[in-house]
């Protein structure tokens, strides 16, 4: 009886192959909008948790914790204010006699506000290549430590390694020089950093000494050299507006030149391990010097994806209108079928089907269609994942495990098979209440 039934079914669906056709992949566009908006947003949240790398904490003196986390971390813009050198000394307790020494593993100082042609450049010292990873896994998984394409890391002043997104985007290669802008320039954020001048220094050439390889952070997409050398490219400015004639040194610097913009904090936790007790208390200490802004970066990314929940929901709200506007278009098209399907459901009477038997015809017939779409729907939401993956890590540098999660593929299509099977009740009402006398009538 059930392959009977099938087999009618199938040839209906056969003798309305466009219709059919048409149908299914209406459902299927909308079944692989919502999964892949799903994956990529399930996707986008974990490679935002994976930027803060190894650090717990993000010390600045930017305007507060989140706009700190943005700046200093994903490079939205370059911090305004600076943080002294001998603040930096002092905070992380630099002199071993100082009894307040805070239980840090690494306190690494970073600072913005150059770039070359657009891209970002950090300066810091080598602790950060050595001691902060930029992915949270590293400690437990060497493959996801800091790895070059090619070169070396830098290993004095004017010497710069290239993150693998800037360095395809600038066409960089080790071995070329390159002439950073000071301030805004080119860059494309519009933000200064702690001078504004905008204007290329020639004076001093850096050398590419190395290209990362992809890290799928935020990192791909700067530059990073050695901090002297970022101070003497500042320091050149004042000394040329206080009138001294030649090339600045490291012998040329003042407490004034020694500026940053953060610093990358992680406390001092047991050996394989990401947790410690100390970290809240490290945090209240800090922030209760009152001079400085402290984030912790993974509290601020959870908080900022609280903020844009609501646009998110908006987004999930109209892709599943699309999902329920393709069950109506499933309806709409058996409707439509029904009046030169009166005569065939007639005939199915006279051979012994019942009026049930010809509802639950409909029903499944619908829910078929809904079935087909679904398959094809997670066909092209696996392939749409790939090629949305692709064009996010080429254009923002961000690596996404683009794969469409099983808690939401399941009830997706579960629920797109209900839908159909729902839209197929108002068809099948009408099949069920069709009149043999009437539609056996002779033609003509």
């Amino acid at each position: 009886m059930a392959m009977t039934d099938m087999t009618i079914v199938a040839r209906s669906l056969s003798l309305r192959r466009f219709s059919t056709a048409t149908t299914a992949l209406m459902v299927a566009v909308a079944v692989a909008l919502l999964l892949t908006l799903l994956s990529l947003r399930d996707a986008a949240r974990k490679s935002f948790e994976r930027g803060p790398g190894t650090m717990h904490l993000l010390v600045s003196a930017d305007t507060g914790p989140l706009p700190s986390v943005l700046n200093s971390i994903f490079y939205a813009r370059a911090p305004a204010r600076p943080i002294t050198w001998a603040r930096y000394l002092s905070l992380t307790d630099a002199t071993p006699d100082n009894p307040r020494r805070l239980p840090l593993d690494f306190a690494v100082p970073v600072q913005q506000g150059d770039n070359y042609q657009g891209w970002p450049t950090l300066a810091t010292t080598r602790e950060f290549f050595d001691r902060f990873q930029p992915d949270p896994d590293a400690e437990r998984d060497p493959s996801r430590r800091w790895a070059l394409a090619a070169g070396r890391f830098f290993e004095k002043p004017f010497e710069v390694v290239v993150g693998a997104k800037a360095a395809a985007g600038a066409g960089l290669r080790v071995g070329e020089t390159i002439y950073l802008t000071h301030g805004t320039g080119n860059s494309r954020s519009g933000a200064g950093g702690m001078d504004d001048h905008g204007h290329v220094h020639r004076e001093y050439g850096f050398t590419v000494v190395g290209i990362l390889a992809p890290t799928g952070s935020a990192h791909d997409r700067a530059l990073f050299t050695d901090l002297i050398g970022s101070w003497i490219l500042h320091a050149h400015d004042r000394r040329e507006r206080e009138g001294a004639k030649g090339l600045t040194s490291e012998a040329d610097l003042t407490d004034a030149d020694r500026l940053i913009t953060g610093i990358y904090v992680r406390v001092r936790t047991r050996p394989g391990s990401d947790a410690s007790s100390a970290i809240g208390p490290v945090f209240e200490m800090i922030r209760r010097q009152g001079d400085l802004t402290v984030a912790n970066p993974a509290d601020q990314i959870r908080q900022l994806f609280v903020i844009v929940s609501n646009v998110d929901q908006v987004f999930v709200a109209m892709s599943v209108i699309v999902l329920i506007s393709s069950g109506l278009a499933i309806m709409l098209a058996m409707v439509n079928s029904m009046e030169s399907r009166r005569r065939q459901i007639a005939v199915l009477r006279v051979l012994g089907a019942g009026r049930g038997r010809i509802f639950s015809l409909i029903v499944t017939e619908a829910a078929i269609i809904g079935a087909i779409g679904a398959a094809a729907g997670i066909v092209l939401a696996f392939m749409g994942v790939q090629v949305a993956g692709a064009v996010l890590k080429a254009r923002l540098g961000l690596l996404l495990d683009a794969t469409i999660p099983l808690d939401a593929l399941l009830p997706v299509a579960a629920g797109t098979i209900i839908l159909a099977a729902l839209a197929g009740l108002a068809p099948g009402v009408s099949a069920y209440r069709t009149s043999v006398a009437r539609n056996l009538r002779p033609l003509g």
